[in-house]
């Protein structure tokens, strides 16, 4: 593969040669002390360096991190365009990385590994440092590596054996890409390259970055192919991908994302943000086409029952119908905290509602991410609220006290205490 550097040239960003890490060692050693020597690290790893030693990561820490549970990852998972790209990436660098005993990794914006994939036996020895499905990659979690430096610089970069910040994965070499939403420009994910320090090549970044630009301009065709179709169309109309990312519109205002609903099927539906649409498949996504005499309202009422432990439930009041669904206790819990809330609630407030730590974010995010599946057109967020117009009603039981019993969430314990009790 060619270098734009020239003939010979090493790019900047690739690592020195092997017989130089005895150098980088000698300078990581003397950053941890407090000093510096003649022979620095490249400046993108000493940058990283310095991010690290400002967040307290410990250099002779294990790389473990607590993984995310399957269901957890199988939502990220369904959630990221990266999905629809993976057939690229597995074509372009898992069969390359089984070869040269390595492993593809690709992550989510917050360095969680979603896929990986390559060489049985490295497999295995990615395991014992943590680069599983579900760990944590990010430099404030595993210090400086090649998906955590490239999620905080959003650029390729290449990390050989002692750049590590953290001494257990010196005996490693990896090289990262970031790869973008074309639509908007969007980090969506990193694709990486990892494997024993003695697989290094300076060529793995070239190829990491290539193939992730590939992803890149795989996502922006479907798009571009979206825009002929609705030329021949009149009318308010748009074409979305499976997540209901924006490909082409016409007719009206863009959005980012039309929330659609989990089984939507072709034929006429109701949507939320749009009212009675007629719906048609396409190769990767759909054809929406708003009827002219849609309501353009969202659904008039909501019941939330809480009356019995056995029975919790919502129940919907729409133009087009009534419908209810079954709540779990949690779930219960957050459309309780925000029939309360009717201004809204951000992640963080939800967290110490239902949990009382309001660092809980992610896991907030996650649970109201898999209610709007089925009440999108009820529930905004920015930040999380029933939406405007709709009235909003909570079935209590008779006795407070039975509210809810085997909830600890702060909000429900407030509800369930007498009046005048601390």
């Amino acid at each position: 593969m060619e270098s734009h550097t020239g003939a010979g040239a090493r790019p900047e960003n690739t690592p020195r040669p092997a017989v130089s890490q005895r150098l980088v060692r000698r300078a990581r050693e003397a950053r941890l002390a407090g000093g510096r020597t003649a022979a620095v690290p490249r400046p993108e790893i000493d940058a990283s360096w310095e991010r690290v030693l400002r967040s307290g990561v410990d250099p002779e820490q294990s790389p473990e991190s607590r993984l995310l549970e399957t269901d957890e990852i199988e939502h990220r998972r369904r959630a990221t365009a990266l999905g629809e790209v993976m057939p690229v990436l597995r074509e372009g660098l898992a069969a390359i990385a089984d070869a040269t005993q390595q492993i593809m990794v690709v992550t989510d914006t917050e360095g969680r590994v979603l896929w990986r994939q390559g060489h049985t036996a490295v497999m295995r020895r990615a395991g014992e440092i943590c680069l599983t499905e579900g760990a944590a990659w990010t430099e404030s979690a595993t210090g400086t590596n090649a998906i955590g430096t490239a999620l905080a610089t959003r650029t390729p970069v290449q990390v050989h054996s002692a750049e590590h910040f953290i001494r257990a994965l010196h005996d490693w070499t990896c090289a990262a890409a970031p790869v973008r939403d074309p639509r908007d420009g969007r980090l969506m994910g990193i694709v990486d390259i990892s494997g024993p320090a003695s697989t290094f090549h300076p060529a793995t970044l070239a190829l990491v970055g290539s193939v992730a630009a590939l992803a890149e301009s795989e996502l922006r065709g479907r798009h571009l192919v979206a825009a002929p179709i609705l030329c021949r169309l009149g009318g308010r109309a748009l074409v979305v991908d499976t997540h209901g990312w924006l490909a082409a519109v016409s007719g009206m205002p863009p959005v980012d994302r039309l929330p659609l609903p989990k089984s939507l099927e072709p034929g006429t539906v109701w949507l939320a943000s749009l009212g009675m649409c007629r719906v048609e498949p396409l190769p990767g996504g759909w054809l929406v086409q708003v009827a002219e005499d849609s309501h353009d309202r969202p659904p008039r009422r909501v019941v939330l029952d809480l009356g019995r432990e056995r029975g919790l439930a919502v129940h919907v009041t729409g133009p087009v119908g009534n419908w209810t669904r079954r709540l779990s206790p949690r779930h219960a819990e957050l459309l309780y905290a925000l029939a309360l809330h009717r201004e809204g609630r951000t992640a963080a407030e939800l967290a110490g509602d239902v949990f009382g730590d309001a660092s809980r974010t992610v896991t907030v995010r996650a649970e109201i991410s898999r209610i709007r599946r089925h009440l999108a057109e009820v529930l905004a967020h920015r930040p999380y609220r029933f939406r405007e117009g709709v009235e909003v009603e909570v079935v209590h039981p008779e006795v407070p006290a039975d509210l809810l019993p085997r909830s600890t969430a702060p909000v429900v314990l407030r509800t369930r205490r007498p009046a005048g009790r601390a």
